[in-house]
């Protein structure tokens, strides 16, 4: 069973005790959170897609830890002007395991 759930802006794959990491949400670590935008849903071969969401179901899941990601390194140059600018960004995430699709 799986699950398409349209989590902080972004659209994920979700099954029973998958853990993932998703855009910083403002939950704290260790509590519970439920998604209600479920876009489509798969129980051994049914198959139920919504116009545009399902109602009645829901996906809860466990926000495990915050975490950083891998920093980008942004290089701006023009060449022959002596223009150089060297900035990083590291994007903030979430990961949290799916508890329950009902």
């Amino acid at each position: 069973m799986y699950a398409i759930v349209e989590i902080a802006g972004q659209q994920f794959k979700v099954e029973k005790d998958q853990k993932l990491y998703v855009n910083r949400l403002e939950n704290a670590e260790g509590d519970s959170v439920s998604f209600g935008k479920i876009l489509l849903i798969d129980d051994d071969g049914k198959v139920k897609i919504g116009t545009p969401v399902i109602e009645d179901v829901v996906v809860t899941a466990k926000v495990l830890k915050h975490v950083k990601g891998d920093k980008v390194i942004v290089f701006k140059k023009k060449r022959r002007k002596g223009y150089k600018v060297k900035n990083g960004h590291r994007q903030h995430f979430t990961q949290i395991q799916i508890e329950n699709i009902a």
